[in-house]
């Protein structure tokens, strides 16, 4: 009787899976493939000293959530934290697709970010990085390379080879990669970092056009970067204090 409930309740959930699947492939509407990340009394630590500890948060599909800090607080390490690059000390991280929690070797799947430590393959003119780029992380549907590059203002320079690119134009490249490609989780760390006024109106406009089911994370200590976000996770605040 055990081998037979047992047995009833994986064809169940086989089931579910399957219905998830068909759902995915044959609906424009994907909200039963939505991205939850559970928090439990996470902490990191470098050598003996925490950078956070403590942290217990429920991230949700369309959540808009500015991390902030002074510099050297630790929002760029929650954020690698969070893309599952870097482990945590204590607690548990747990990514969810579907209520289904995933292995840490495919979280990367699902994951964008964009920050001014991560480098370019600057021997690649921009068209070979944009193919390079989304034999592995395809663009959102129905968006092509040309389009993209539109997107980017970067068409006159999709031939010429990125480590001649001044830095605004790098980091443009940078959060385009991060808004554009089909990603349910996207973290920016210090988006407008080397961009004038006119790059900093373009990234203010371009990531207010993600899906509705896209969360979202601003690394930040400039409030126009974030001003958008209805939600703040202070680091400091979860910062043990030392007596």
């Amino acid at each position: 009787m055990r081998s037979a409930a047992r047995l009833n309740g994986k064809a169940k959930f086989l089931h579910s899976l399957l219905h998830l699947y068909f759902h995915s492939a044959f609906s424009t509407h994907n909200s039963a493939f939505n991205l939850r990340l559970s928090l439990q009394n996470i902490g990191k630590k470098f050598d003996r000293e925490w950078i956070f500890r403590n942290l217990t948060l429920d991230l949700r599909a369309g959540q808009r959530l500015a991390v902030t800090g002074p510099n050297g607080s630790g929002k760029s390490t929650l954020l690698q934290v969070l893309s599952g690059a870097v482990p945590t000390n204590e607690g548990i991280l747990t990514h969810f697709l579907a209520e289904i929690p995933l292995e840490a070797d495919v979280v990367y799947r699902q994951v964008a970010l964009a920050a001014p430590y991560l480098e370019l393959i600057e021997e690649f003119t921009l068209d070979e990085l944009l193919r390079f780029h989304i034999r592995f992380k395809p663009l959102r549907k129905g968006l092509s390379v040309d389009q993209f590059a539109d997107l980017l203002e970067l068409s006159h320079a999709r031939q010429k080879p990125i480590r001649y690119f001044s830095s605004g134009m790098k980091q443009r490249v940078k959060l385009g990669l991060a808004l554009y490609s089909e990603a349910r989780l996207v973290l920016l760390d210090e988006p407008t970092a080397n961009l004038d006024r006119r790059g900093v109106a373009w990234y203010q406009h371009h990531v207010q056009q993600l899906p509705a089911d896209v969360l979202l994370l601003i690394a930040s200590n400039q409030p126009e970067e974030y001003a958008f976000c209805p939600e703040i996770l202070n680091i400091p605040d979860y910062k043990p204090v030392r007596f």
